[in-house]
């Protein structure tokens, strides 16, 4: 059943600040994730151009006997970045006898809407919900009559990670597994620019409102006076670093305070939100295997992206 065990601790004025103050500007991607940011990313894993959910959700219909067979039963399921936790319904409906899914995500109040609604549609599943940071804690509860822990990364996050974060990252996620734990990832792979452009600039501007939200956001949570008017959402494939790059540039001088913080801000300068690195399936294999043993990938039919098994060393 679940339990209200939400708690959410966090330093938004420190990194806003820090991130403002650098020579290249900067808010950590981690701070989009309010309540309306968190709907907003749900529309834009609809829209047609963002692939990404569309070839995640075919890899798991197509594959999903399979993944239920390698995470086996008496599974602690912990997914990080839960969102509206749809993709995690196929191993809810199909992995035999899941006893506790801990859904991890950064939007406390989006969190507990999920977890009621997964409380009446589960009625006898454990489920445990974490607001926190997981980049930074990630306090797995206690399970007992679990067999096995699997960490389910979906959706390509771990992209919005540099790279040599991204291999402390899973070292860290090792180090909450034991030998024949598993970890369960999503990771999208390199293609052609336009495709990859094209799913962050959607035409309906869902992906510009998301990328805004995180001024409004600081607005709303730490008195700044951002206009959001003032700044235009920029997105491109950087082919050198294999990334994704997100901006908002300013479009004329200006002056932003946050909360007696003051920040200059030339036409033209940008406020870097967000990276999103692609993979080929050797370069993210190389990323982990010093801490886990890669049992199985899984691609779409495009090529576009891939879902991975590993095995906890």
């Amino acid at each position: 059943m679940y339990k209200k065990r939400l708690e959410l601790k966090g330093n938004f004025y420190l990194d806003v600040v820090e991130g403002l103050s650098k020579k290249k500007k900067e808010l950590p991607s981690k701070y989009f994730y309010d309540e309306k940011g968190s709907e907003l990313f749900e529309q834009i894993c609809s829209l047609k151009e963002y692939y990404p959910t569309d070839c995640e959700v075919e890899i798991m219909d197509n594959n999903i006997g399979e993944i239920s067979n390698l995470l086996g039963s008496g599974v602690q399921l912990i997914e990080l970045g839960s969102g509206s936790s749809m993709k995690t319904r196929l191993l809810l409906d199909h992995v035999d006898s899941i006893v506790m899914y801990v859904p991890v995500d950064i939007s406390k109040d989006f969190l507990e809407i999920v977890s009621e609604k997964l409380e009446d549609d589960y009625p006898n599943l454990n489920v445990w919900p974490l607001a926190t940071d997981y980049t930074e804690t990630l306090d797995i509860p206690d399970c007992k009559s679990a067999s096995k822990r699997i960490i389910y990364f979906p959706g390509s996050t771990i992209g919005n990670f540099e790279k040599e974060k991204a291999k402390k990252f899973l070292q860290f996620l090792g180090s909450k597994l034991s030998k024949g734990d598993g970890l369960l990832i999503g990771v999208d792979l390199k293609k052609d620019r336009e495709v990859l452009e094209l799913a962050y600039n959607d035409k309906k501007n869902i992906t510009a409102e998301f990328n805004k939200n995180i001024l409004e956001r600081v607005n709303r949570e730490l008195g700044a006076d951002f206009n959001l008017n003032n700044f235009e959402h920029y997105s491109y494939y950087n082919s050198e670093a294999g990334r994704i790059e997100m901006h908002l540039v300013s479009r004329e001088d200006q002056q932003i305070r946050v909360n007696g913080s003051s920040f200059s801000f030339k036409k033209g300068e940008s406020i870097h939100t967000e990276n999103s690195h692609k993979y080929t399936i050797d370069e993210f294999e190389e990323l982990t295997s010093h801490f886990f043993k890669r049992s199985r990938t899984w691609v779409d039919s495009r090529g576009y992206f891939s879902v991975h098994y590993f095995e906890k060393k």
